[in-house]
């Protein structure tokens, strides 16, 4: 967004028209992928089209988050990879290392992603030898994109931050009593709108509570906040234990939340998202590669659990899973034939 609106968040309009543009290569790209995976163009097209008019990936194609840069850094790093493996070829599995850093860049969860970068290893159609130099690059990749940033976080801040000191208080959303208290009494707008200023305001006083006692740092910072988190949620195991279940099915539900949405647009788009499940559940079981079927599940794991551990919302679902859902769903389709 610092591009497209030449330093000036303001420029609105130019976010957005940015974002389309990413929204439109996420759907060439998604077609790439279904062409190099079923071999058919028919298949590819249809991937294409369907992306173009998935609900989810059409709302976060024209809204100002960070979704679509995400959508292309995956897809251009799994494509990468997967062309990469193939061939073999070095240079590629490197480009994948590299773009895989710069979508943890975007969206810090994608760092548990790495250890995709050694899928290379469990492909018997090569010698161990080049397998290993397949990943290596891969990781070569990763590490020489990253390292700068990181680098730089331990000039600054004099500690290791891979990304930025965000998660102690993500950990505390999505794990706090505030958390609790989502579940349990926001159950309209205007009540996630008193739950969302109060919950600011509280993080707010918190840090300036740390702040009192003596200047921290952003990772003695970040901690102080999940350590909070910890201490609230220790006093009610099964509460903990029931809001985590609350969380995975605020990740896994195939439709958007009540709360933001009229009913039609909940019931449509979740029977859309029900039906795109089942042919993607279908398609991936199908799935001709056991390899890419493994990556793939993995994939979808590990995209998951670290939002459950930390904070759920119903569009990071969509910029990790809904390219999943679309490309297989596609396949469930053609396979159901």
């Amino acid at each position: 967004m610092v591009a497209a609106t030449l330093g000036h968040p303001d420029r609105i309009a130019l976010a957005k028209c940015a974002n389309a543009v990413l929204g439109a290569a996420g759907c060439l790209l998604l077609a790439a992928l279904a062409a190099r995976l079923s071999r058919r163009r028919s298949v590819a097209v249809a991937a294409g089209l369907l992306a173009a008019l998935c609900p989810g990936l059409v709302l976060v194609a024209a809204d100002v988050q960070d979704e679509p840069l995400y959508i292309v850094l995956i897809l251009s790093s799994g494509f990468l990879l997967l062309a990469g493996v193939d061939r073999p070829s070095s240079n590629l599995t490197l480009a994948a290392g590299v773009l895989l850093a710069l979508a943890a860049l975007t969206r810090p969860t994608a760092l548990v992603l790495a250890v995709l970068l050694l899928a290379p290893l469990g492909d018997s159609r090569w010698p161990p030898r080049v397998r290993a130099h397949l990943s290596l690059a891969a990781l070569l990749g990763f590490g020489l994109a990253l390292g700068p940033w990181t680098l730089r976080n331990a000039l600054v801040f004099h500690e290791f931050l891979p990304v930025n000191d965000g998660a102690g208080v993500v950990f505390y959303q999505g794990n706090s009593d505030w958390a609790i208290r989502f579940y349990r009494d926001v159950h309209s707008r205007a009540e996630l709108d008193r739950w969302a200023q109060a919950m600011h305001a509280e993080i707010r006083r918190e840090g300036d509570t740390f702040d009192r006692a003596g200047p921290l740092s952003p990772r003695a910072r970040s901690r102080r906040f999940a350590e909070l988190a910890l201490a609230q949620r220790r006093v009610d195991p099964w509460g903990w234990a029931s809001l985590e279940l609350r969380k995975a099915w605020d990740w896994l539900r195939p439709y958007p939340n009540p709360i933001f949405w009229p009913k039609p647009v909940v019931l449509g788009v979740g029977a859309f998202y029900t039906a795109l499940s089942v042919l993607a559940v279908r398609g991936l079981a199908r799935e001709p590669r056991r390899g890419v079927r493994l990556f793939v599940v993995a994939f979808l794991l590990l995209t998951m659990l670290p939002h459950i551990a930390t904070l759920v919302l119903w569009r990071y679902r969509i910029g990790s899973w809904d390219p999943v859902l679309v490309l297989y769903g596609v396949a469930g389709a053609w396979r159901a034939r």
